[in-house]
């Protein structure tokens, strides 16, 4: 039998009901009784920054995380100069609406020196911390799947966050393990472990077979092959213990009724990620 408190750490990301506004999602979570939600910035900017926050304090939902800052390489100083000053305007929503992260998706490459990428994105983390810190705003940094690294994020491994965020104080600078961009690491364990400390969010979704596209084919909890709950585990064994926003860009379901969609969300949570499940579930 459920309980009120099965879905205390449930946050909704906001793009997985990506059609509606910021207003319509905190309706829909209220309706779901779901007690957080992680906010996009398209959204915020739709409506604006102002009454984003009065809508969320209407709502009293909490605000898991806003997504997303980062896309720091750039071919210029100029363009890069301009990155930091939008991060730091992320950083002004994250603390005005009170989120308990701020994710960083740290952006490809603009030519092929990827090394050089990373630099970039380590040093714009470092210019950003100051400011971080003023604001009392958590970053995170979120690597993605390897083949995302030519066109969205050139940190694409725990390994690879882990190092980065060593050189930066964790009270300021952490990690997001979503599970999507994770799941094949031989070395998941050793990183998740060393991340103790560092972990400010877990997102939840699925890897369907075949994949069909590379971005827009996240699928729900226990329609793919991933292992939720195991990772879950180890998130919570290295100390982590807030919320698990569920994150899913797939067309398809954006397409449902978004009550259907939060509905199917919270079965899901409860028999593939709370505990282990198999396929479609």
């Amino acid at each position: 039998m459920q309980t009120p408190f099965d879905h205390a750490r449930l946050s909704l990301n906001q793009i997985t009901t990506n059609r509606w506004s910021l207003a319509e999602a905190l309706e829909g979570c209220l309706r779901a009784e779901l007690p957080a939600i992680g906010i996009w910035r398209h959204k915020i900017a739709d409506v604006g920054l102002k009454e984003s926050r009065r809508l969320v304090r209407a709502s009293g939902l909490h605000v898991s995380s806003v997504c997303r800052g980062g896309m720091f390489p750039a071919a210029t100083a100029e363009e890069r100069a301009a990155r930091i000053e939008d991060n730091r305007r992320a950083i002004d929503e994250a603390a005005e609406l009170e989120a308990d992260t701020l994710v960083l998706v740290c952006g490809p490459t603009p030519d092929r020196d990827i090394r050089g990428a990373r630099r970039m994105v380590e040093d714009a983390i470092a210019a950003l911390v100051p400011y971080a810190r003023e604001r009392k705003v958590r970053m995170a940094i979120e690597p993605l799947h390897p083949m995302y690294a030519a066109e969205r994020s050139c940190i694409t491994s725990l390994e690879e966050a882990n190092v980065l965020a060593d050189k930066f104080d964790p009270d300021v600078v952490g990690i997001v393990v979503d599970v999507y961009h994770v799941w094949w690491d031989a070395m998941l364990e050793r990183e998740v472990a060393r991340a103790r400390g560092r972990i400010r969010g877990f997102h939840a979704c699925d890897w369907l077979v075949p994949t069909p596209d590379m971005l827009m084919s996240r699928g729900m909890m226990g329609d793919g092959c991933i292992d939720i709950h195991r990772i879950l585990t180890l998130v919570e064994a290295a100390g982590y213990a807030g919320f698990i926003e569920v994150e899913i860009l797939n067309q398809a379901i954006w397409d449902q009724p978004g009550d259907e969609v939060l509905q199917r969300m919270k079965e899901r949570y409860l028999s593939c990620v709370l505990k282990p499940g198999p396929p479609n579930s």
